[in-house]
């Protein structure tokens, strides 16, 4: 069955998709082949639709594959092991990983974009009481001003992309919880 233009359902006005010419941050996530580990792990939470909403103006800070797999716990695994002897059922397991996900992406995730890294800077994540910061370092002035900054001082951003609805920034390390 065709709808016709004028409704998408019954009594539905249609509402067409403004695209601004640039592709959404899911979009980006998408295509990028060194994000796969970290778009995998976001698209499990809630968070992701963000990524899609033509409306939400958002920073994403991406950690590459080789970031993600030299990670010493995994973002499901949480930040310290449990004690030896606890005995998880399979629901609360998933329940865990699924909360430790969340936390982990929320962490990469700056609620306002764009933000400025043309001098020292803090910003709130997502994540309650996670904030990370960007510092200026020395650099080739006529380079972009991302890659003149260390983000909480020791990770380099070794990419940037320009989403209809936010910044993607892809990062040599990951955001540190503890």
């Amino acid at each position: 069955m065709v709808l016709p233009a004028s409704q998408v359902g019954p009594g539905e006005p249609f509402a067409p998709v403004i695209n601004s010419g640039k592709p959404s941050l899911a979009d980006l996530l998408t295509i990028e082949p060194s994000a796969s580990i970290f778009y995998s792990y976001a698209r499990e939470v809630e968070l992701s639709q963000l990524f899609s909403d033509p409306n939400a103006r958002t920073t994403v800070l991406v950690p590459t594959n080789k970031a993600v797999i030299a990670l010493p716990r995994k973002p499901h695994e949480g930040p310290k092991p449990l004690d030896d002897g606890v005995i998880l059922s399979e629901a609360e397991f998933d329940s865990m990983s699924k909360k430790n996900v969340e936390r982990w992406v929320s962490a990469h995730i700056i609620p306002k974009s764009p933000i400025s890294l043309a001098s020292d800077g803090e910003f709130e994540t997502l994540l309650d009481d996670k904030n990370v910061s960007f510092t200026v370092v020395d650099g080739d002035t006529s380079a972009p001003e991302w890659t003149r900054v260390l983000l909480d001082g020791s990770v380099r951003l070794t990419g940037m992309k320009e989403a209809s609805n936010g910044v993607l920034y892809i990062l040599d390390g990951t955001v540190i919880l503890e």
